[in-house]
């Protein structure tokens, strides 16, 4: 039977108050029926209602399901149920699932499986399809030149009247332009101009960092003009920056898979409160091929993630990068569980990681965040600023945004292999490695 540990249940809870509570439903007296194989575990725990929720854990991809009507995902039984499997193993003895655990575990491989097996269209409506795509594409690329030309005139505008301008304008200033590009079909130019809203301001350096953000969209403004000219692999990061996606399922059928054993170094979760989109961002680390991943997942408001992943997990599979001149977006094409974990090798100093990040830039020059793994590092503290220093007596700054105090006290000193994301102005630590133990900072 596929282990499962306390620590990865306490990483999926949503909260500390739904953790609290699943530590109290972790104990048999809550269970009307238990049972687990090696595809699942199940149970039937005790509620408000008058029957039983049913409570089921996917072990293949730590999927989950709770006919409880709670928002939260996972709820305190999923959860619940966990604990007590990780606490207690021998408990959920190997049985024969229910039907409802084998009618949920079927629905679930048949939404994954691939639909091969689907009737070629017709001729004529697929040619219908095409040209009206053709059309929609010709009109979408007016929009988007219209878009980008107001875009340079505001940037112009802005220039003309100074950063202090950026200072004191209102939100609105920000606000308007944004909505304006989302009308020409250009969401990440949006995304872009909503972002520089909220930097005038916001640290010591804010005018530098204001400056890069326009210079960025200023180039993305000239190569989408000379977009012809460019190399494939740029033009696709020109459009994907723009706003253009890629077919997930397209990508995976049609792309080389890298091979390798994937390790989760870090997450972060957003939320759009207007729309309830939920965004989470998930780092991955080859361990031979010692390349970073980035794996991005959505989902609504309270449903669940397609794929159940946190820091410290350990994949074995096919990853698919997404095209790009510098990748790292990427989607599984398929992938196992790990029980193993590994350490990942990074660079040995600040040298070698300059000239890993110009090489990055100069492939891709918008690229916002590089992912990196730096080896035998310790940070210090210089007045009030923090710095990552190598063992040549180099340092970068370190974003005072981050846990800079729970990293010194992890160290102790003491070299550490730490994960983290540069920015072209600081580095921003999300993973350590005490010896061998993987911590989330």
């Amino acid at each position: 039977m596929s282990s499962i540990t306390a620590e990865e249940a306490k990483a999926l809870a949503p909260d500390l108050a739904s953790l609290k509570a699943a530590q109290e439903l972790a104990d048999i007296c809550h269970w009307v029926s238990l049972g687990a194989n090696e595809a699942a575990l199940w149970g039937e725990c005790k509620g408000s209602a008058q029957k039983p929720y049913k409570v089921q854990v996917d072990l293949s991809n730590r999927g989950f399901a709770c006919t409880c009507p709670s928002r939260k995902s996972p709820c305190k039984h999923v959860l619940g149920l966990m604990l007590l499997a990780s606490a207690s193993p021998t408990i959920l003895k190997d049985a024969t699932p229910p039907a409802w655990v084998s009618e949920w575990l079927e629905k679930r491989t048949d939404q994954t499986s691939d639909h091969a097996g689907q009737a070629e269209p017709d001729t004529a409506s697929s040619q219908s399809r095409q040209k009206d795509a053709a059309r929609r594409a010709a009109r979408r690329e007016k929009l988007v030149a219209a878009g980008l030309e107001t875009l340079d005139l505001w940037l112009k505008d802005l220039i003309r009247q100074g950063l202090a301008f950026a200072q004191s304008a209102p939100a609105s200033f920000w606000e308007q332009q944004s909505a304006r590009l989302v009308d020409a079909q250009l969401p990440g130019a949006a995304r872009m101009v909503r972002e520089m809203r909220d930097i005038p301001g916001a640290s010591p350096n804010w005018t530098e960092i204001l400056l890069l953000k326009m210079a960025r969209l200023h180039l993305l403004i000239q190569a989408y003009r000379r977009l012809e000219s460019l190399p494939e692999p740029s033009r696709t990061d020109v459009r994907t920056l723009l706003g253009w996606t890629i077919n997930r399922k397209e990508l995976i059928l049609s792309s080389p898979a890298l091979s390798d054993d994937w390790l989760v170094v870090a997450q972060t979760l957003e939320e759009d409160e207007t729309s309830g989109l939920r965004t989470q961002i998930n780092w991955l680390w080859g361990k031979t091929s010692r390349k970073p991943a980035q794996l991005i997942l959505f989902a609504f408001r309270t449903r669940p993630f397609e794929d159940h992943l946190f820091p410290g997990l350990t994949l074995r599979g096919d990853l698919v990068y997404f095209p790009s001149a510098y990748p790292l977006r990427a989607v599984f094409k398929s992938y196992r569980r790990l029980e193993s974990t590994f350490v990942p090798a990074g660079l040995p100093n600040f040298l070698a990681f300059l000239d890993a990040y110009s090489t990055a830039l100069g492939l891709n020059p918008w690229l916002e965040h590089f992912p990196v793994v730096l080896e035998h590092v310790t940070i210090e503290r210089l007045e009030t600023n923090w710095l990552l220093c190598d063992g040549e007596n180099q340092a970068i700054p370190v974003s005072s945004r981050s846990h800079c105090w729970e990293l010194l006290s992890l160290s102790g000193g003491h070299p550490l292999t730490v994960f983290g994301l540069w920015d072209g102005f600081s580095f921003f630590p999300m993973t350590a490695w005490e010896n061998e133990r993987f911590v989330r900072l």
